[in-house]
């Protein structure tokens, strides 16, 4: 892997566990909302971060997921149940932050966190094999 591109999938990566932390932090301050906003936000920067192997990227979420979704997992490179808890991730924090008296509870934004956890364990899993494979 270039010395750049690795760069650039560790900056996304931190900021996918940063956003995982702040996460966490809103989870226990009870702004549920905004935890399951930066649940989603840790996800996304964890996708982005794996698609620095591809040197892709885009200003549209949808473009993110649709990439990942096309290259990563229906290659069956990364397990279908991620894109699930992208996709529920991506659809909760949009009803979240748009929709007027979308309530959240404790429980949604306790799985969100989980799950965002899961996902950036599982690429950066991925990412390590990728990298000690290229060295």
């Amino acid at each position: 892997m270039k010395n750049e591109i690795r760069e650039l999938s560790k900056y996304r990566m931190e900021k996918a566990i940063d956003d995982l932390e702040t996460s966490k932090i809103m989870l226990s301050n009870n702004k549920f909302s905004q935890s399951v906003n930066r649940s989603y936000y840790a996800m996304f920067h964890a996708i982005r971060s794996l698609l620095t192997l591809h040197e892709f990227d885009s200003q549209k979420h949808s473009g993110i997921i649709s990439y990942f979704n096309r290259n990563f997992i229906k290659s069956g490179k990364i397990e279908v149940e991620y894109s699930k808890m992208l996709t529920s991730a991506f659809k909760i924090r949009t009803d979240s932050d748009y929709k007027d008296f979308y309530i959240l509870t404790r429980d949604d934004a306790k799985k969100q966190f989980e799950n965002a956890g899961k996902l950036i364990n599982r690429i950066q899993e991925y990412l390590n094999k990728s990298e000690a494979e290229t060295d």
